[in-house]
Order: C-alpha cells, then sequence, then structure tokens
C-alpha cells in the first residue's frame, strides 16, 4: 500500500491575537486523528506558509509531529520559490521527524521545465525524506509537465504527487508514464471524486478541515472501489466544497472551523477577513453537510 493514501488534511494554522494558537492546533491534530483523518499537512497554503516566519514555520511542523505521535503521517509542507530556503526547511522537516515534505513548484519565478527538475533534484539531494511534488498552476503559474515528473520520479526521493490542476486526464497520463506506484493524491476537493476514478490514491483536502469524517468515509469508499456510496457524500459535500473557496484560501474554512470551534477564523494580511456574504454561504454549506455549528 502506498505510505500516503485516503483523506490527508492540509491543516489550517490557528491564530490569536497574531500569535500562533499553539493549544487550538493541538486541539485541531487530535480531532482530526479522532474523526478518521489518514494522514497531516502542516504548513501548506492553507495553513498560510506564506505568512509563517521561519520560526513559526518549524513550530507548526514540530507541533504537528508532536501531536500526532505517529498516528498518521505527518507531509510537512517545506515548499518555496528559492531552491536554498525549500531545502533547508526541508532539511528540518526531516530532522524533526516528518514522513515526508510537500514542496510546491516555485511561485512567481515562473522557471522552465529544466529549472524545475533541478530545483526538486537539489532538494532530493539535500534531504533523505520522500518528497511529493505540489502541482498548482493556479497559484505559482507554473505547471510541471508529465514529462518533468517522469524524469523527477526517477530521482531517489520523489515519491509522487498533490495534482492541482483539475485536470483529470492528468491522473491517467501520470499513471501511464510512471505506474502505479507513483503516489497520486488531487489537491483540489470538487473533482476529488473523479481523480480516484481515474487512479488517484487520496486528496490532500481543505475541506477535512471541518468534515474530516465525512472525507474520510468519502476516501475509503472510493479506495474500495464503492463508487455509488462515494457519490452520496460527495453530493453532501460539494456545497462546502465550493462555499470554502469563494474567497482566497483559507479564509472561509477558517471561518467554518471557527464555527464548529475549532478555534478563531483569524487570518493574515493580506488576507481581508471573509465578508458578510460568504459567511453566509459556509453557514448554509455546514448545514447541508449536516455539521452542527457552535
Amino acid at each position: 500500500m502506498p505510505p500516503f493514501q485516503g483523506s490527508i488534511t492540509a491543516l489550517i494554522t490557528p491564530f490569536k491575537d497574531g500569535s500562533l494558537d499553539e493549544a487550538a492546533f493541538r486541539k485541531l491534530v487530535e480531532w482530526q486523528i479522532d474523526q478518521g483523518t489518514h494522514g497531516l499537512v502542516p504548513c501548506g497554503t492553507t495553513g498560510e506558509s506564506p505568512t509563517l516566519d521561519h520560526d513559526e514555520h518549524r513550530r507548526v511542523i514540530q507541533l504537528c509531529i508532536e501531536a500526532a505521535a505517529g498516528r498518521v503521517p505527518v507531509i510537512a509542507g517545506t515548499g518555496s520559490n528559492s531552491t536554498a530556503e525549500a531545502v533547508e526547511l526541508t532539511r528540518h522537516a526531516k530532522k524533526a521527524g516528518a514522513d515526508g515534505a510537500l514542496v510546491v513548484t516555485p511561485y512567481y519565478n515562473k522557471p522552465t521545465q529544466e529549472g524545475l527538475y533541478l530545483h526538486y533534484k537539489a532538494i532530493n539531494e539535500a534531504a533523505d525524506i520522500p518528497i511529493v511534488i505540489y502541482n498548482i498552476p493556479g497559484r505559482s503559474v507554473v505547471d510541471m509537465s508529465v514529462e518533468t515528473m517522469t524524469r523527477l520520479f526517477k530521482l531517489k526521493n520523489i515519491v509522487g504527487v498533490k495534482d492541482a490542476t483539475a485536470n483529470l486526464a492528468r491522473v491517467s497520463q501520470q499513471r501511464a508514464a510512471m505506474g502505479h506506484e507513483f503516489i497520486q493524491l488531487s489537491g483540489e476537493d470538487a473533482t476529488a471524486l473523479g481523480f480516484m476514478a481515474h487512479g488517484g490514491v487520496g486528496c490532500i483536502s481543505v475541506t477535512a478541515n471541518v468534515a474530516p469524517a465525512l472525507c474520510s468515509e468519502f476516501q475509503l469508499a472510493c479506495l474500495g472501489g464503492n463508487f455509488k456510496r462515494a457519490l452520496e457524500i460527495q453530493d453532501r459535500l460539494m456545497p462546502l466544497h465550493e462555499a470554502l473557496f469563494v474567497e482566497s484560501n483559507p479564509g472561509p474554512v477558517k471561518y467554518a472551523a471557527f464555527k464548529l470551534g475549532l478555534g478563531s477564523d483569524e487570518t493574515r494580511l493580506p488576507l481581508a477577513p471573509i465578508g458578510a456574504a460568504t459567511r453566509k454561504l459556509v453557514d448554509d454549506a455546514l448545514a447541508a453537510a449536516g455539521l452542527a455549528a457552535a
């Protein structure tokens, strides 16, 4: 079985008066595991990694590893548009005891495919830890090709991809190029059902922050080939999948977590508090999913 599969939560980072709320974060991790989550990703985009300083970034990863206590794998977000910084963060994740590293394609720089290859090759050589490529053209502006990914999979530590392209053909194309041993995780909740049907083995999910039990059941149904049950859960969760991205992530999901008593809805600038219309959409979506608000 793949080391990373099922419902893997892209964790929010709770803040209180501008600082990391360690108690709320530990509570969130414990609740996630109790609810059946299969893995955790601290310090991804949903965790507001762009506005965490280096000490906070390391602390969040350490907190997650400590709280998870080996019960589920922890894939630490360690990406950067600076290769040297990504190397340093990935080395730290390895030293802290993470089970893997999630490394986003460099944003803003707009590297070529060769630049992407050399970036990941340098991280692969610097830190002996399983590396999941995070391909998200919508945020990074660059799209790693199947050919580049195939080159990278030949390296020792590159094990798979978090695919947020929403292009379901990619799953089959990547499967054809690299085989079933290449771990394919969806990075897009709304299309995760199709992704799984094409041969994916899990999802790194935003929605799982607030609906971990349902997301876990959804993934287990897909992995077990019970797509009838998966579709029933998809229909229940779809309003939430949509509402959580009406404004920039993680604003809406932090508000949803706040409504469920999982910490404040505080984000860091440049993310503004979400508007009243978005709050109403999230409230309605939580109700549609049968999730009780505090």
